[in-house]
């Protein structure tokens, strides 16, 4: 196995650091798998027993001006490292004025992504400094577990607000309660809501518009079109899981999106041009 990349775009970098840094405020530790075209990073979480789940997709080619990797095999062209994104996060920040950043997988005392800085000087002596992540190869056996999830048979979808605005909300509910309601219908509109037996506060959201998810029932990839437009679905979810989504937002993505499955699971997807993040949170009873 080999992988090597070379980030020299200043722009490219700080992009690429934005989406390490919102990865490592989701999760302790995840999965960076290494293909050809992408790197992905993956928490197979197990959302039927109450864990979160999360699928971040980058194209290597808007990120990386050199990339190179041999994965297990010609058959299996892949590399799955586990590696803990606030490590990386940290590595990345203190070389962001590098003339060039090196990534590359090392074995050293244990196998470790190796980031390489070249950072300007006033002399002719150039200067690297040089940070070793470790990481922990996955086997081939168990790759299976960190493939792309299907997109759930989501009862609806709706576009969310601004994000920042979304966040100031739910760090004042945070305060109430453990748990917060959301729920929306296919009319553009979304409540967030909490309920305990000394409180009830609702935040109402309209037009926001519904994603088009294909042309008909929920079978084919989106909300079902003979449900009653003003018909709400929900979901109660652990306001802090939530709260941790909308504190680790740094991609700025251009849409930002939500489909729930009734008293399920919330699906929300973030969207950039070179950047896919889908994370999921269980619903509570």
């Amino acid at each position: 196995m080999k992988f090597r990349g070379k980030i020299i775009d200043v722009a490219c970098l700080n992009h690429f650091t934005r989406v390490v840094t919102t990865i490592s405020k989701l999760t302790k530790m995840c999965v960076l798998r290494l293909t050809p075209d992408n790197l992905f990073f993956v928490l197979s979480g197990k959302v039927a027993n109450g864990g979160v789940g999360m699928w971040c997709e980058l194209s290597q080619a808007n990120f990386f001006d050199e990339y190179q990797m041999e994965g297990v095999s010609s058959e299996d062209n892949e590399i799955c490292l586990e590696v803990t994104p606030e490590n990386l996060s940290r590595a990345l920040k203190t070389v962001q004025s590098a003339k060039a950043v090196k990534v590359k997988l090392t074995k050293k005392h244990c196998a470790c992504l190796t980031i390489a800085a070249e950072l300007p000087t006033m002399s002719s002596i150039s200067r690297v400094v040089t940070h070793d992540v470790p990481v922990d190869v996955i086997p081939r056996r168990l790759w299976h577990e960190f493939k792309e999830p299907s997109m759930p048979d989501f009862d609806v979808s709706i576009y969310l607000p601004p994000l920042k605005t979304m966040k100031n909300i739910v760090d004042r509910m945070k305060n109430l309660s453990n748990f917060l309601v959301m729920e929306a219908n296919l009319n553009g509109e979304m409540n967030l809501k909490i309920e305990t037996d000394l409180v009830s506060v609702t935040t109402h959201f309209k037009d926001l518009g519904n994603p088009p998810w294909g042309d008909d029932a929920s079978q084919d990839g989106g909300p079902s079109q003979s449900r009653d437009p003003e018909a709400m679905v929900q979901a109660r979810v652990d306001i802090r899981k939530l709260q941790q989504f909308l504190v680790g937002q740094q991609v700025n993505p251009s849409k930002a999106m939500c489909n729930i499955v009734h008293e399920r699971v919330v699906h929300l997807i973030l969207l950039h041009e070179d950047v896919s993040l889908q994370y999921f949170i269980p619903a509570v009873a």
